[in-house]
Parts: C-alpha cells; sequence; structure tokens
C-alpha cells in the first residue's frame, strides 16, 4: 500500500516538472494539451462582444507603412498615385504581394462593424448587405456598436459655470478675468499689442556657440512689407501661413491692408479675375461686337459731361477691410475643380426562382465635374469615372481634341463646353439689411451676390447644328462654419433646364438625387491658367 503511493506520488512529480520545463520554454506538454479545454463557448450569440478581439485589417489595399501624419491627413481627390505603380521588395524586384485571407463575420457586431467599414471605403453594396445580415441577427445591434466603440464614459462631462445666474451679488465672477486677474484681451487686442515687436532671431544651441544667422531679422519694415506682397501674389495662402512663424509678422499679416487690397482687387486669385458679364460664347469663342460694346469703345472720342464712374469693389459697412471682403465675398476658385458625388438607390426586381427576404435594390454612384477657367469659359462633366481618374485630364486642351477609346483621356469624350458669369455689380456698394437697405428700395432691384450662372452645350454638341443649351445656375456658399473654415468652397443648386433653339422651348430638369458641388485644390492645376 505504501509502495503503490509512493510510486504514484513520483509519477506526479515527473509530471509536475516536465510541465514547469515545457511551460518555460514556451512548449506545451502532451498531458497538458490534453487536459485543455477550450475558453471561448461554440455558440456565439449576436450581442456578445469577445473582450480582446483586435479589427482585422484591411487587404484590400496594398500594404504600405504609415506614419501618424499620412493617417490623420485631408483626404482629397489631387496628385493621387497612379494605380498602376507597385512597391518592390529586396533586389531582385519582386513585388510585395499578400495573400492573407480574412475570415467572414458571424455574429452580428462582426456584420455590422464589417458594414462600417466597408461603408467607409465607398463600397456600398457590400455594406449594405452586411446591414441587412447584423439587423436580421440583432435589431439592436446599433447599440451595442454604440456602446463598444463610443461609449458615455469616453467622453468629458460639460463643465458646471463658475458663476450661475443665481450666485449672490458677493460672489466674484471670473469669467471676465484671467489667472493673474486682468481682463482677457480679444484677437484684435492682442495683435495691436505685437505692433512694436520685432523679430527675434533664435538662441544658440549651446552657451558656446554663436547664435544663428537671421537676415530677416535686420531688414526694414518697408522692404519687408514689400517681401510678403510679392509671396502674397505668388500664393496668398503661404502669405496667410506666415502668421504663425512670429508676433512681428502675425501683425503685419492681420493689419497690412496694402497688401489685402492688392490680392482682393488682382488678377490672380482675387475679384479682378472675376465675371459679372458674359465674356464668351457657349463654346469658348468671343462674343460679337454689339451695338454696347462699340458704343464703349468709342466712348474716348465723345466729350460729355458724365460723372465719374465709382471705383469698384468699394469698401462698405458690409466689408469695412479689404481682408473681410477676400474672405467673405463671393468668387470662384481656379486652382481646383468642383465635384458633385452622387449616390441613390434604385429598387430592383427578383427572380421568381429566387427566395429572398425583400427586393433586392441597386445602389448607383456617378459624379459631375465643374472646372472654371480665367477667360469666362468652363467644362462640365457627367460620368461614372472617379475622380483620381478625370481631374488631370479635364483642361482646355482635352476639351477640344479627339479622344480615342484606349487613351487615359478617354473619360473626357462627354465633357460639355460652356461659360459662366456671378451676379451682382462691383460698381455698387453692397448695403446691409436695415434701413439702409429701405432706403434704396425705388432703385432697380439686383440680382444678390454669390448667385452663379452657367450655360453649357446640350446632349447633341457632336453634331453640326447643335438646338440644345444646358442652363445652370448655383450658389456659392461655404461648406462648413467657423473662423478658420475655408470660404466659396461649396456650390448648391437653384435650378437646371434645357433650352431649345429651335422651338424656343424651356425644360426643367429634376434635381431630387443631385448633390451640391465641393472644391477640391489639384495641384497639378497650378494657379488655374
Amino acid at each position: 500500500m505504501a509502495a503503490d503511493t509512493t510510486e504514484e506520488l513520483e509519477r506526479f512529480r515527473r509530471q509536475w516538472q516536465e510541465e514547469v520545463i515545457a511551460r518555460s520554454k514556451g512548449v506545451a506538454s502532451p498531458s497538458s494539451s490534453k487536459s485543455a479545454r477550450p475558453t471561448a463557448p461554440l455558440h456565439r450569440s449576436s450581442g456578445t462582444v469577445q473582450p480582446g478581439r483586435a479589427a482585422a485589417p484591411n487587404f484590400h489595399k496594398p500594404y504600405r507603412e504609415t506614419d501618424e501624419a499620412d493617417e490623420l491627413g485631408d483626404h482629397r481627390y489631387h496628385d493621387q498615385e497612379n494605380k498602376d505603380e507597385t512597391r518592390k521588395l529586396g533586389e531582385a524586384g519582386e513585388e510585395l504581394i499578400y495573400t492573407e485571407t480574412r475570415e467572414e463575420p458571424v455574429s452580428a457586431l462582426e456584420h455590422y462593424e464589417r458594414a462600417v467599414e466597408r461603408e467607409t471605403e465607398g463600397n456600398l453594396g457590400d455594406s449594405l448587405n452586411h446591414y441587412r445580415k447584423a439587423y436580421r441577427l440583432d435589431a439592436g445591434v446599433d447599440r451595442i456598436y454604440k456602446n463598444k466603440h463610443f461609449p458615455s464614459s469616453a467622453f468629458k462631462s460639460k463643465p458646471t459655470d463658475p458663476n450661475p445666474s443665481n450666485a449672490p451679488v458677493t460672489v466674484p465672477n471670473t469669467a471676465h478675468h484671467s489667472l493673474d486677474g486682468s481682463p482677457t484681451a480679444s484677437i484684435s487686442e492682442l495683435i495691436a499689442s505685437f505692433s512694436s515687436l520685432c523679430i527675434i532671431p533664435a538662441e544658440p544651441p549651446t552657451e558656446a556657440s554663436p547664435p544663428p544667422p537671421c537676415p530677416l531679422s535686420s531688414v526694414p519694415s518697408e522692404i519687408l512689407i514689400k517681401i510678403l506682397l510679392q509671396t502674397a501674389i505668388i500664393d496668398a495662402a503661404s502669405f496667410a501661413r506666415l502668421s504663425l512663424v512670429c508676433k512681428r509678422l502675425a501683425y503685419l499679416v492681420s493689419t497690412e491692408d496694402r497688401i489685402w487690397k492688392r490680392i482682393c482687387l488682382g488678377p490672380e486669385v482675387g475679384f479682378a479675375g472675376m465675371h459679372y458679364k458674359w465674356a464668351c460664347t457657349v463654346t469658348g469663342g468671343s462674343l460679337p461686337l454689339s451695338l454696347s460694346n462699340l458704343d464703349s469703345s468709342l466712348s474716348h472720342l465723345t466729350i460729355t459731361n458724365t460723372p465719374p464712374t465709382p471705383t469698384p469693389f468699394a469698401l462698405s459697412t458690409t466689408y469695412p477691410s479689404y481682408k473681410r471682403m477676400f474672405h467673405l465675398r463671393p468668387r470662384l476658385r481656379f486652382n481646383g475643380c468642383y465635384i458633385s458625388t452622387v449616390n441613390y438607390i434604385r429598387p430592383g426586381a427578383s427572380t421568381p426562382s429566387q427566395v429572398s427576404w425583400n427586393t433586392p435594390v441597386h445602389i448607383v454612384t456617378y459624379y459631375r465635374y465643374l472646372r472654371f477657367f480665367r477667360d469666362g469659359s468652363c467644362a462640365s462633366l457627367l460620368t461614372t469615372t472617379e475622380p483620381a481618374d478625370v481631374v488631370h485630364h479635364l483642361t482646355k486642351e482635352n476639351l477640344h481634341n479627339h479622344h480615342a477609346g484606349g487613351l487615359p483621356s478617354a473619360v473626357m469624350n462627354h465633357a460639355l463646353r460652356g461659360r459662366w458669369k456671378l451676379s451682382g455689380n462691383p460698381y455698387q456698394i453692397p448695403h446691409p439689411s436695415g434701413q439702409d437697405k429701405k432706403e434704396h428700395e425705388d432703385e432697380e432691384e439686383e440680382e444678390e451676390e454669390g448667385i452663379l450662372h452657367i450655360e453649357t452645350e446640350g446632349a447633341d454638341a457632336g453634331h453640326a447644328n447643335p438646338k440644345y443649351i444646358y442652363k445652370l445656375i448655383l450658389q456659392l456658399q461655404t461648406a462648413r462654419r467657423g473662423a478658420g473654415a475655408t470660404r466659396n468652397n461649396k456650390l448648391s443648386w437653384r435650378g437646371y433646364w434645357s433650352y431649345n433653339k429651335l422651338t424656343d422651348d424651356w425644360a426643367e430638369f429634376g434635381l431630387r438625387n443631385d448633390k451640391a458641388f465641393f472644391w477640391s485644390r489639384v495641384r497639378s492645376y497650378g494657379d488655374g491658367e
């Protein structure tokens, strides 16, 4: 009896030592593997969230190492890489190809996560299928997804009011005072305090090292303003970003109205490049010489006591400074393209032999493109081709040339030529709403500023005698609200018509599915010439 117990104890000791040695080396022993049990249940419910399960990577896009700036960057249509380019691995030039497979989702939450991922990628058809499967498994899967990815604990609660309205008078109000007891200064007062400052050179890296050179700190203010003026003419955005360099440049960028006047009234990006009357024909040709044009061309030969012509784009109460006028007054942009992405669902027909829960649908996606040129002409294109394959070919040269089916610019076969003009009168001072506006009720009522009129060729543009003309009316707006938001980057629909020149009839197109145009910069356009 004692011998059997000793042998059993010795056998257990050897087995225990083997398991300890195997665990220290990272190798599971046969005995431990046999006794191991699965920790996860065999059947998962639709609302179960497995802890520690990481999101599966996306294998639909080619693998590449990205940094934080690339992941958080602004995804736009301009300067996209060529789709045919592939990354190479090693000196032999082997292509880097990943053939890893991705497991299909099982639970309702996994289907919902996959649907959100497909919707972000723009694959609406696959996304809709996963949404249907998720809701079929669990009707409350959206709440489970929200609690997992957007829990209430991740959001900070709104701070309480330090000075409530029912507080006694003896309680000091800290909302209007800073920590040192001085009142909080506004942005204009803060900028004005930089007027006496100069450009301070950078400090030396060590005490024994000489200070680094800073030639800009010794430049006189008159020459510095000339440098900033030339910078603003070349690129107004770079001139505005100079305010981030130092306090002296921030003061000059914000208060130097002479530079803003040159930008505002100049033809590069200012209002001198805008057209408030038709400047060309629909096909881009010169306008015929009319009696009004003839009178204006011979006006210098007639001696009359006519009043002097008012100054165009004069300052007013609506635009008290040229900086504010440049930011707020409606104007078009020539260094990019306006793109409208349209997605809508069209019901399909199910076959009698097919068993389905509901009627199938078709997701239709197409794009509208508008590019404006400085001479008053424009290009309009309606296609299903994505912006990466279109924007670089949307040029004047491709509008007038024939494109074979195999060329990359073959998408321009359906592009239409046109012309544009803005509403408003550059010689009229805009009056704000209120008493000043009532004093001018007797004057001829003009269309408000910011209305864009476009006339393009019709569907029979390739015929010898085309009879149709398309008329588009859009309104310039701002897509986002805020002090730092880009202005005049949105075109909202106001009407779309077709005109028959033979019968003198107008027909209106429905705009139920069409969306607004949003401006996107294209670096290959340069300054829009």
